[in-house]
């Protein structure tokens, strides 16, 4: 009895002191050593700082000084530009088919930018009375040293293209420009589209154009002021006058001439012929013939209708 007994309290000894042995890792007294040490390093922090008050100075203007600086500095943008650094080449040739718009503008127009430094791609696009011809350039490229070499480039291109094509750049804008709209209404009602559509052109387009950060001033809208003269076929034939001799009539008539100068009591004169179409009646009264000492007017063939 006395020995089990002791056995048995041997065994009841010996259980605590291992499970002691275990429990010792996550025991409070670890714990409790770990955070007084942790304290002890913000408590040397902070002495520290005391002790050096010029220093933490120093620091503190140099980093406000830094957030003033990164604040200003730092560019920030709502919308940011991600696209391609491209120019566009536009060219109209009305009229034509899109395939010989392809052929004989957007096909040689795309192969001369394939040779230019810094580009990318070239993409072409034709359709009725079109071309679209974008040359897209490498990324981390000026803008405007792109736009430079493309007006370098198209002036070769130019003597192959076509009688009368004339391609053009288009605006040093991107995709992701901002873009605002505005309306010209004329709640007097003295005013109809075409004459809104002439003060839009005319007066406020250079206006805005004149702001800084404004690409481009594209109007929309309204009735564009021109005049149609409209012929009679059978007036034609009957005058035996073809329809090439009435538009180069036209043409010719609508332009300034210069003339000599004479002088009279030491004071100069210049002569000049003023013939700029101002009016429906100065179109009218071009002479498209003059036969047996009767002159044919554009009246004659078919009176002109203003198309506003």
């Amino acid at each position: 009895m006395n020995s089990e007994s002791a056995n048995g309290r041997r065994g009841e000894t010996a259980r605590p002191q291992n499970a002691s042995s275990v429990e010792l890792p996550d025991s409070p007294s670890r714990r409790l050593a770990v955070s007084s040490a942790s304290q002890t390093l913000i408590e040397r922090l902070i002495e520290a700082s005391a002790r050096n008050k010029f220093l933490v100075l120093i620091f503190a203007i140099f980093g406000v000084a830094g957030g003033i600086y990164g604040l200003i500095q730092t560019p920030l943008d709502a919308i940011p530009d991600l696209s391609d650094v491209q120019v566009i080449v536009y060219t109209d040739w009305e009229g034509r088919s899109p395939d010989l718009v392809e052929d004989q503008i957007t096909y040689p127009i795309s192969t001369v930018f394939i040779a230019a430094p810094k580009v990318k791609f070239v993409r072409g696009e034709s359709m009725f009375g079109k071309s679209f011809v974008y040359v897209i350039f490498e990324d981390g490229t000026d803008i405007y040293w792109a736009r430079s070499r493309v007006i370098e480039y198209l002036n070769s291109v130019r003597g192959s293209l076509p009688e009368g094509v004339n391609p053009t750049i288009g605006p040093d804008a991107t995709g992701v420009g901002w873009v605002y709209e505005y309306a010209l209404v004329d709640d007097s009602g003295k005013h109809d589209l075409a004459a809104l559509r002439s003060i839009q052109d005319w007066n406020l387009r250079y206006a805005l154009e004149s702001v800084k950060g404004v690409a481009e001033v594209a109007p929309i809208g309204g009735f564009v002021k021109q005049y149609q003269v409209d012929l009679d076929p059978n007036a034609l034939v009957a005058y035996n006058i073809p329809l090439s001799d009435v538009v180069s009539a036209i043409k010719t008539s609508n332009a300034d001439v210069g003339g000599k100068t004479f002088e009279i009591a030491t004071t100069e004169y210049f002569v000049r012929g003023r013939g700029y179409i101002k009016s429906v009646a100065d179109i009218e009264n071009i002479v498209l013939k003059v036969d047996k000492g009767t002159p044919v007017y554009v009246k004659n063939v078919r009176p002109l209708a203003a198309s506003l």
